[in-house]
């Protein structure tokens, strides 16, 4: 709409990775090269995390179109794989035949058969992973056994990764440490600083076609730097929305006003003002509650000031003589007990009662059998489990919601389930992981993989933040018995 107004020949800020638009200032540049020398070289794993929109995309294609012609590449675009669908998916892709219902055993083998004839053919063969972060660790582990699959002198399989900063938290933990060291190259796609966000800018518009003076301020740049937090693609959003803001104003320079339209205009801009409105109300939250435990802390301090003053006049009173009476006798009634005698009974009488009454109810738990006042509900599903597993085949379809190794963390979160889905559909079984015990939480059982997906989307939203998979009993079978 607006190209022919700022003389340019195509849209200069579109978000679908275009390798002729590829920025190689701040480090992007650096660390194509890098990765060109890591593959060429015959390195094993290489990762690449940057945050979302920060250009890892762009970088990957242009990868491979830089890789020389003896590089061999596939693309993995969905992490969300089965431990025990991995090697049928990269076999998938590599147009690998495998006999029908081929096992792991022989998928592996012509895979490896493969390989070893790529290489005698002079061919490396790489696999790109995007979206890393979301790949199931035990999913991850078996892509490191495939790096074990080596000639002599050179590895017969290489990886790339890239994902989001969560790559790094899960290659951290400590059960995943082997795949960890195996890594040889690590990079970090950084944010563009103020000042790199307007040689991109400028930059785009060139490749686009544009010869003139730049088209955007120095106020204007600052303003799309902080607003976009210098990621590539929030850039490119504001950048175009707000070259159409200005060329709706019938001008030839954007400034502060058109950018400001923009990120109104942008989703991560009005979720951004909504967490400012968010930090400002737990603010006004914060200042009442100081105002209440202040004014509180006064009343306070008012009533012990009134309580000593009432507390002295008593004492007063006490000390004063009483005035003589005549001595009468009388028959001693119910009435005519002092107070204080009667004062001095009540206390007794009352720990009297006290006592008999927890004898009663101490008395009256101890009668119920402790298996009625407390549940264990992590073994319960365990003993369950057992039965049920034995029960199903192994094309059964199941779904894995969560895992963890911490026992009472995870009675808390089984405790939770029960709240929020059958409790008689879910699912524990335990594993090995370097000497340690490993739950892990299953739900349902299904006939086939598209009545366990049609199931999984009708989880919880809670649940399907967790990223859950699809096992088949024959995948946990397998697993069970290798860590037994």
């Amino acid at each position: 709409m607006y190209y022919a107004h700022f003389g340019l020949k195509e849209p200069p800020f579109k978000i679908t990775p275009n390798t002729e638009y590829f920025y190689n200032g701040s480090n992007r540049g650096a660390v194509l090269d890098a990765l060109l020398y890591a593959i060429t070289s015959g390195e094993g794993i290489v990762k690449v995390v940057g945050e979302v929109g920060s250009g890892k995309t762009m970088l990957c294609r242009m990868l491979q179109n830089m890789l020389p012609e003896q590089v061999e590449c596939i693309y993995l675009a969905n992490p969300s794989v089965a431990p025990e669908d991995i090697l049928h998916a990269i076999a998938f892709e590599l147009g690998v035949k495998l006999p029908k219902n081929a096992d792991k055993l022989k998928v592996m083998q012509a895979l490896q058969s493969y390989l070893l004839s790529r290489h005698e053919a002079g061919k490396q063969v790489v696999i790109f992973v995007e979206e890393a972060q979301g790949m199931p660790l035990a999913t991850l582990e078996e892509i490191r056994l495939l790096s074990n699959l080596e000639t002599k002198h050179h590895k017969l399989l290489q990886m790339v990764l890239f994902g989001q900063p969560e790559l790094d938290v899960n290659l951290n933990q400590t059960h995943i440490r082997q795949l960890r060291e195996r890594i040889t190259h690590s990079f970090n796609l950084t944010p563009l600083r103020p000042k790199e966000v307007g040689e991109y800018l400028i930059f785009r518009l060139r490749a686009a076609g544009y010869f003139g003076p730049h088209l955007f301020s120095d106020k204007s740049i600052a303003k799309i730097s902080a607003a976009a937090e210098g990621l590539i693609r929030r850039v490119n959003i504001l950048a175009d929305k707000a070259l159409l803001a200005a060329f709706a104003d019938n001008v030839y320079l954007v400034t502060p006003k058109h950018v400001k339209a923009a990120i109104a205009d942008s989703e991560f801009g009005a979720e951004k003002a909504k967490k400012a409105n968010r930090r400002f109300l737990l603010l006004g939250l914060l200042g009442v509650l100081l105002l209440g435990l202040a004014l509180g802390y006064l009343a306070h301090r008012l009533y012990q000031a009134q309580f000593a003053r009432s507390s002295s006049h008593a004492a007063a009173l006490a000390v004063t003589p009483p005035v003589a009476q005549p001595k009468v006798p009388v028959a001693p009634t119910a009435e005519s007990v002092p107070p204080a005698a009667i004062i001095a009974t009540a206390p007794q009488a009352v720990n009297t009662q006290a006592a008999t009454d927890t004898q009663a109810i101490t008395a009256e738990v101890a009668a119920v059998p402790a298996s009625d006042v407390t549940t264990d509900l992590l073994q319960a599903r365990l003993q369950a489990t057992q039965q049920w597993m034995r029960m199903q085949s192994k094309d059964t379809v199941t779904i894995q919601i969560l895992g963890a190794s911490d026992e009472s963390q995870l009675k808390n979160q089984l405790t939770l389930l029960a709240q929020t889905i059958e409790r008689d559909k879910i699912y524990v079984y335990q594993t090995k992981v370097n000497q340690q015990t490993f739950y892990t939480v299953l739900y349902g059982g299904f006939v086939d993989r598209f009545s366990a997906n049609e199931a999984l989307k009708q989880l919880p939203v809670s649940l399907q933040k967790n990223r859950p998979q699809l096992r088949t009993i024959g995948g946990i079978l397998e697993e069970t018995n290798k860590s037994a």
